[in-house]
C-alpha cells in the first residue's frame, strides 16, 4: 500500500484545533460538540443562537480556507447533486439512528470516557475496516 499525501503535521493540527474546540464548548457553555445534536436542536430548543453561529462556522471557515469554489476543494463536481443528498439523508438517518454521529461518539463521548461512545466508535471503525477489506480498497 502506498500512502500518497502523508501530512502528519497537518492532521495533528487538525486534531488539535478540533479537539480544543470541543474543550472549550465544553468547559465555557457546558455543551457537547455533537453535530447531529447541535443540528437536530436548532429547531426545538430555545438556545438558537449558539447553535446557528456553530453550524455557520462550520459552512464559513472552510469557505474561508478554500475559497468560494469548495466543489473544486473537495472534487465534488464529479458527482450530481441528487447523489450527494441521497448521501447527505443517509449520513442523517445513520446519526439519528446511531444517537448521534462520528464527532460526538469519536471526539466528545470518548473524551467523557463515555462506555456508549466507546462501543460506538469500536463498531465505526470495524465497519471502515470491514469495508476497505470487503471492497479491496487498501490499497
Amino acid at each position: 500500500m502506498t500512502i500518497v499525501n502523508f501530512t502528519p503535521l497537518s492532521a495533528l493540527g487538525g486534531g488539535l484545533l478540533i479537539g480544543s474546540a470541543a474543550l472549550i464548548l465544553l468547559l465555557v457553555g457546558g455543551r457537547i460538540a455533537g453535530i447531529s445534536g447541535i443540528v437536530a436542536g436548532i429547531g426545538s430548543q430555545s438556545d438558537k443562537g449558539w447553535r446557528l453561529a456553530f453550524v455557520a462556522g462550520l459552512v464559513a471557515v472552510p469557505m474561508l480556507i478554500f475559497g468560494l469554489d469548495l466543489a473544486e476543494a473537495y472534487s465534488l463536481q464529479e458527482y450530481s447533486p441528487w447523489r450527494l443528498l441521497l448521501a447527505g439523508l443517509l449520513v442523517g438517518i445513520g446519526t439519528r439512528l446511531g444517537n448521534g454521529c462520528t464527532s460526538g461518539h469519536g471526539i466528545c463521548g470518548m473524551g467523557r470516557l463515555s462506555p456508549r461512545s466507546i462501543i460506538a466508535t469500536l463498531m465505526f471503525m470495524a465497519a471502515g475496516i470491514a469495508t476497505v477489506t470487503l471492497l479491496g480498497l487498501g490499497g
